[in-house]
């Protein structure tokens, strides 16, 4: 099996259990990263989720799953493609959340961009519509 496959395997296990557990297997993300991960969101603090933002360790991104089951509630996450090349894996899928605090919700298209060294995620960004998280949180 190639490196690339394997690290599709990898993700496509975390997303499923990200999907089934409705956001609520954070722990199973962190195993899979390195302790300098250097991991982002384009968002990037937006007023109303400041944690969704950078981060450059697994132990701060922390904030950012915390963050995420404080204030919303997972809907649906669908992980529809994976494309590797590579170290680097594509997740492209969609997802909808509703906010706890507005009850409005986010359907989005969702694209993570993952990339790995030595069976381990070492790079993470992520892309949605932001415009749809403000007025969420508004």
């Amino acid at each position: 099996m190639s490196e690339e496959e394997r690290n599709v395997i990898l993700l496509k296990d975390a997303y499923t259990h990200w999907a089934n557990s409705k956001g609520d297997s954070a722990d199973h993300w962190m195993s899979i990263m390195t302790d300098r991960i250097k991991f982002g969101s384009i968002a990037e603090g937006a007023k109303g989720a400041d944690y969704l933002t950078s981060y450059q360790s697994r132990d701060e991104i922390v904030q950012y799953f915390a963050g995420i089951k404080r204030d919303w509630d997972m809907l649906e996450f669908v992980s529809e493609h994976f494309v590797a090349q590579g170290d680097r894996v594509v997740m492209l899928g969609r997802c909808a959340y509703r906010n706890k605090h507005t009850g409005k919700t986010v359907t989005t298209p969702k694209a993570d961009s993952w990339r790995f060294a030595d069976g381990k995620a070492v790079e993470f960004y992520e892309f949605y519509d932001t415009a749809q998280l403000r007025d969420a949180v508004a």
